[in-house]
């Protein structure tokens, strides 16, 4: 699926800000996929537009492979533009694996001093807004049966926390704990990602936290609207290497149902990853002068096929 992305926040101060430093994840990433395994994803172009100009502006790799855009502003100002243009072309999911009893898995998740190092170790552990805790392996403990593999006990997880939990908007923040999210049951896509997650790692398993988009369908007889989509967020599980099939991650978006080796689907876009949403906000710093704020963000994912 060709698709163009166009993400536009604007901040307004008051008073206005003297200086600014900021941090965005707004370039679409792609090759983060295990070797051996086609990505869900490529990059035609991006662009990033800055208003004002930043002073100081440049792009690095992190240490979960995302590229994200430092710049920042010495000249006051009352207000913050950022808009980030993309084209991509993403595939269909990979199929599943071949079936592997969760128990092995989950011991091929375990140190001896003859493992190798896999970039996946670093999501087994807990992470701020994704923590271990006995009440997350609780609540997944019924979709670890015996026998039954990892990737099936994952989409059984991500399908209860489908149709147990109550999306509303209004109901948690970007800082709401995964614990209170769980025991309240409700919340949005965020927070059903963490969830989801601090379950996964909990029973022992590597689990990384995705943002990106996914295209929405206007009702029928209507036009899309520009402006009205959304940043999304999603989970994502490692399935160890196994004889017969390699190693893979599994995306699972609890919100929509949604799962599939490498992408829940062709109409997602994958914007970064990280432990949890602590590690990549599409935009987030540090400024000095104003006392309140208000932002507005606008997302456009419009397919060019």
């Amino acid at each position: 699926m060709h698709l163009r992305i166009d993400h536009r926040t604007v901040t307004e101060y008051s008073p206005e800000v003297e200086e600014a430093w900021h941090l965005a994840y707004l370039r679409p990433n792609v090759g983060l996929a295990c070797e051996g395994s086609p990505d869900a994803l490529q990059l035609i172009s991006h662009s990033l537009h800055i208003w004002p100009t930043p002073e100081q502006q440049h792009t690095q790799s992190d240490t979960f492979g995302n590229l994200g855009t430092w710049f920042c502003l010495q000249k006051a100002h009352s207000s913050l533009e950022v808009r980030a243009t993309s084209e991509v072309v993403t595939i269909a999911p990979s199929p599943l694996p071949a079936p592997q009893p969760w128990a092995l898995a989950q011991g091929a998740m375990r140190f001896t001093k003859a493992t190798e190092f896999s970039e996946a170790t670093e999501f087994l552990h807990s992470s701020p807004m994704a923590p271990i805790r006995e009440e997350f392996a609780a609540y997944a403990a019924p979709s670890f049966s015996p026998q039954r593999s990892l990737s099936l006990c994952a989409i059984d997880l991500c399908q209860r926390i489908h149709q147990e939990f109550r999306y509303d908007p209004a109901s948690t923040n970007v800082d709401t704990p995964a614990i209170d999210a769980l025991k309240a049951r409700h919340g949005v896509c965020q927070d059903f990602a963490h969830v989801l997650i601090a379950c996964l790692r909990s029973m022992g398993f590597a689990a990384r936290y995705v943002s990106g988009y996914l295209l929405t369908h206007p009702a029928p007889g209507q036009p899309r609207l520009i402006g009205a989509d959304a940043s999304h967020a999603w989970a994502s599980v490692y399935l160890p290497e196994q004889a017969d099939a390699p190693a893979a991650w599994l995306d699972l978006d609890p919100t929509n149902n949604r799962f599939g080796v490498n992408t829940p689907g062709e109409d997602y876009v994958r914007l970064a990853l990280g432990r949890d949403y602590a590690d990549v906000p599409p935009l987030r710093g540090v400024i000095h002068g104003a006392q309140g704020q208000s932002q507005t963000v606008e997302v456009t994912v419009m397919p060019l096929d």
